[in-house]
Parts: structure tokens; C-alpha cells; sequence
């Protein structure tokens, strides 16, 4: 007689099946953290403030899992953002005049862009140089970004002409829920053409 045999840790099939553990944070430590901060510079443009949330939130949880001291952590973090900021890879003007002409061009209205800079840590006078800056040559900045979000999602003059009439309140509810005055939306939405659009954008 053939005996079955018993499904053990060691069983293939069991552990083939099986799921893992997660694996818990990394304890932060000062080298951990240092790689941990230029893989994030490598991949994203940020600010100081917000270099400094990421890092925390490391220190915090390596805290919690590893009974780490979170004050040495905090002075690690610190550092680290005082070292990259003297080697210019933390750049906070530079940051909000890149980010903020970016969000621009993509259709957020100034003060969407001002609020979206906040939450990133910046402060108020990087940003308040950084919006002069972007818009130093624009003289709707408002107006030029509810066209350029007219323009990515097909909306009034970018629309199909037979579909514009019974889409117009959509439209200007779309440009309305992205933070746009309703004069604003009404002048992108009520053009026209995108001929006369660009030619109220060119206007000084």
C-alpha cells in the first residue's frame, strides 16, 4: 500500500503556492538614507520641503519597525537636504519656475499653481518669482492656460464644429472645475475658431 505523504514547510507544491510576507521598511540609517535621497533627486525634480517629507517618512516608519532614534534620523535628513542644496541638486527657485511654467502650459490656472507649489514646500517668494517669471511674457496667464486645457481636451474652438453647440456647458464646466472664472472659460469656450482664440491670446 502506498502511504500519502504529509504536506509539510518543505513540501514543493506548498511552497510554491505560498505567499510571501511583505517585507517591512528598511531601517534608515544614514547611508540608507543618503541612497534613498538621490534615487528620488534621480527620478523626480523636487523641493527642499518635500525632499524632507519623503526622508521623514523613512525615518518615521524605521522608527516604528526598528525602534530607530527618529531625532538622529531628523538630523540625518537635515544633512543631507543642507549638503544637496550646497551642491545645487536641491534648487528651490528653480524648481517652482520649471514646475510652475509646466503646469502652465498644461492648463492650470495661476492660482492652481501657486497652490500646487505650496503643498510641495515652497515659499512664498520662490513662488511669487517663479509665477512673474513664467508669465513675464504672457499677458492673459489665466486666459493662455484655460486654451492650452481647451486644446488638450477638445473643448469649444478644438472641438467638432457640429458637436460645439450641445457640448458649450460641459465645456465651460470642465474649465470651471479646473479653477478657471467663469469670464475666463466663457472667452475660450465661445470662440469662434482657434484662429481668434490665439489672436485674444497675442493681444497686449
Amino acid at each position: 500500500m502506498t502511504m500519502e505523504s504529509p504536506i509539510g514547510s518543505d513540501d514543493p507544491a506548498r511552497a510554491k503556492g505560498a505567499k510571501r510576507k511583505p517585507r517591512g521598511p528598511k531601517k534608515a540609517t544614514q547611508s540608507h538614507l543618503a541612497n534613498a535621497a538621490l534615487h528620488y533627486l534621480a527620478r523626480f525634480a523636487t523641493s527642499s520641503e518635500n525632499l524632507r517629507r519623503v526622508l521623514m517618512r523613512r525615518v518615521e516608519k524605521s522608527a516604528h519597525h526598528h525602534g530607530t532614534d527618529p531625532e538622529e534620523g531628523a538630523a540625518w535628513v537635515e544633512d543631507l537636504i543642507q549638503r544637496y542644496q550646497r551642491a545645487g541638486l536641491l534648487d528651490d527657485a528653480a524648481y517652482a519656475e520649471a514646475r510652475a511654467g509646466d503646469l502652465l502650459r498644461r492648463g492650470t490656472p495661476l492660482k492652481g499653481v501657486r497652490f500646487k507649489l505650496m503643498q510641495k514646500g515652497v515659499g512664498e517668494d520662490d513662488i511669487d518669482t517663479a509665477l512673474a517669471a513664467a508669465t513675464e511674457d504672457t499677458p492673459e496667464p489665466d486666459l493662455a492656460a484655460a486654451a492650452a486645457l481647451a486644446r488638450r481636451r477638445r473643448l469649444g474652438p478644438y472641438a467638432a464644429p457640429d458637436k460645439r453647440a450641445e457640448r458649450r456647458d460641459k465645456d465651460l464646466a470642465t474649465l470651471a472645475r479646473a479653477g478657471f472664472d467663469y469670464g475666463t472659460a466663457r472667452r475660450v469656450i465661445e470662440a469662434e475658431t482657434v484662429d481668434d482664440l490665439t489672436r485674444m491670446l497675442d493681444e497686449r
